[in-house]
């Protein structure tokens, strides 16, 4: 009996290698997935596992109950034969995987390979086949994880079934208890450990593979920073080309290309002459991914290049989506279809989510710059119109006892109004500019404040290159004056400093005025505020467009003491380019 049990275990080494081949096959790959087979995929399951079932049948060792010799492989058994073999490995394999459909299928097939081979034991061997695949497939549990010890109780069981249904088919009895003392136990132990080993190695096989994914799915992150700066301008020629260039650089296939939904965007790697930016899309694969929103896999005549020796054996097609809505394509290129392996696979999926999210975020940007906008529009709206009728009514007050004043602040009004007219299309301006806003702004005021009221400038003028959003400066100004001095008999004092310090910009505005009380002075700048004044939203205007275009950093702060006055501050990153210049 155990002179047998070593040359079982040392023919598993085949099941060792076709395990390890197996899982190059995609339908194996689902199977260990747990995702639904078409059918297709089904009869290519039981086809493979009922091979690999003749396979086990074919590496067996030959037993002749009559001489109680040992021998050949098996290929052809005369009457006084049997045959001590791991085919039930195959068929446990398939039932446990697949359920018992494909267990059963691929126990039919070897069973009927086995009764072929004939031997006394033959229709025996052939029953406990099928039986080998319904035992498996009760043990197959969708969605759960298989477990070694479930694999070898299953190959084990399976076998010691084996040589029951031998006992109680084959003839005569004497023989068939004669054949089961000698391989029974042997034959047990060797299906059962080849059952565990068969699962291990997949295991081992498909965990090196989850490794490659992770690494694939950090490419895919890392090619989607990469291209994050050029898709963000929106689907173009120019951040097509930039983009394919990148993904091209670092996945291994033979051509990327990109599309809109009518024409090709851009096309890096191969046969790049007969696909060209411009063209119309040629495919009705491209057509249907565009239509559908699914992955498309393309074979070599599909593919439609007018190359005599074109080098694309296939392509697979993805979709770039905006909102749910599909509105180009990304395509992989490969020389072969066998290049195109369920991590590649993954990889490419990655990517189009991944740069779908880019194409929403330009848009996304391109609205909040649009409010932005928007923003600034509503900023001018807000200038009150009682400061333009003072501020005419003063001039021509002036305009008989002092025409040259009186045409400074006309100049000067005219000056401010053209540059709240011009923020509209500027997303940035410097400091030096705001600065001269408001100085056009406060010297209609002063004249308006007659003698009460007086303006400090402490300037750095290397700090005036800092680069602002337009109207930030003048709101806070405004502010100063329409709700801290504005009612104040006394002398109302404005100070306006902008500073260098420790690399970045300083801007202060502080006044002399009545204060804000601690409660309210929370909520300014964070939402609108109501008050008899106004409702606070010019604060909180600016402060969100400050936090937006440089950082949290550059938000706006406030101390304030009630009845001694307001200080609002906040800081600008200063750039090199900016320091020089």
């Amino acid at each position: 009996m155990f002179e047998l049990l070593l040359p079982m275990l040392e023919r598993l080494g085949i099941i060792v290698t076709v395990a390890f081949i197996i899982t190059r096959f995609r339908f194996f790959r689902e199977l260990i997935d747990q995702k639904t087979l078409d059918h297709r995929q089904r009869y290519m399951a039981i086809g493979f596992f009922g091979l690999f079932g003749i396979i086990g049948t074919y590496t067996g060792i030959t037993y002749n109950t009559t001489s109680l010799d040992f021998g050949r492989w098996a290929y052809n058994l005369v009457e006084s034969e049997a045959l001590a073999n791991s085919r039930v490995i195959g068929i446990v394999a398939a039932g446990l995987f697949g359920g018992y459909r494909i267990g059963i299928g691929a126990g039919i097939i070897a069973g009927v390979h086995r009764v072929s081979l004939g031997g006394f034991t033959g229709v025996a061997c052939g029953i406990s086949a099928v039986v080998a695949g319904v035992i498996a497939g009760i043990f197959h549990k969708k969605g759960k994880p298989l477990k070694l010890k479930t694999a070898l109780f299953v190959g084990a069981l399976a076998e010691t079934v084996q040589m029951g249904i031998i006992l109680l088919v084959s003839s005569p009895f004497s023989r068939a208890w004669a054949l089961v003392q000698e391989i029974g136990l042997p034959m047990i132990v060797a299906n059962g450990v080849g059952s565990a080993l068969f699962l291990l190695i997949i295991r081992n096989v498909l965990h090196e593979e989850e490794k490659v994914g992770a690494l694939q799915a950090q490419k895919a992150l890392k090619l989607a920073e990469y291209t994050v700066s050029h898709l963000r301008k929106g689907l173009t020629k120019e951040s097509a080309e930039k983009a394919c260039q990148i993904i091209f650089s670092e996945v291994q296939v033979s051509a990327i290309s990109m599309t809109d939904e009518q024409h090709i965007l851009a096309h890096v790697g191969q046969a790049d002459d007969h696909h060209k930016s411009g063209e119309p899309i040629q495919t009705d694969a491209t057509r249907e991914v565009i239509n559908t929103g699914k992955r498309v896999v393309v074979r070599h005549e599909e593919i439609h290049c007018q190359h005599p020796n074109c080098p694309l054996g296939a392509a697979v097609i993805v979709p770039l989506k905006k909102r749910q809505k599909v509105v180009g394509t990304l395509k992989f290129y490969v020389t072969t279809e066998k290049e195109i392996s369920n991590v590649l696979l993954e990889l490419i999926q990655g990517l189009s989510a991944l740069l779908s999210q880019q194409l929403e975020l330009a848009d996304a940007e391109k609205a909040e710059e649009l409010a932005r906008e928007a923003e600034v529009k509503a900023l001018q709206a807000q200038v009150n119109p009682h400061f333009l009728f003072n501020s005419l009514n003063v001039i021509v007050s002036l305009t008989r006892t002092e025409p040259d004043r009186a045409r400074t602040l006309l100049m000067a009004l005219s000056k401010f109004f053209r540059q709240n007219l011009g923020a509209t299309t500027k997303t940035w301006t410097s400091l030096k500019e705001e600065l001269k806003h408001v100085k056009s702004y406060l010297l209609i005021e002063e004249t308006r404040f007659v003698d009460r009221l007086h303006v400090d400038y402490e300037i750095d003028e290397k700090a005036l290159s800092a680069k602002i959003a337009p109207l930030t400066l003048q709101p806070l100004v405004e502010n100063s004056i329409k709700h801290g001095i504005k009612d104040q008999d006394a002398y109302a004092e404005i100070k306006i400093m902008i500073k260098m310090r420790d690399g970045e910009v300083e801007v202060v505005v502080k006044d002399n005025g009545k204060g804000i009380d601690q409660e309210r002075i929370t909520l300014l700048g964070e939402q609108s505020v109501e008050s008899k004044q106004g409702t606070g939203f010019g604060l909180y205007n600016v402060n969100k467009r400050l936090e937006h275009m440089h950082g949290e950093n550059s938000k706006l702060h406030f101390v304030s003491d009630e009845g001694k006055g307001t200080k609002v501050f906040f800081t600008l990153p200063m750039q090199k380019e900016e320091e020089e210049g």
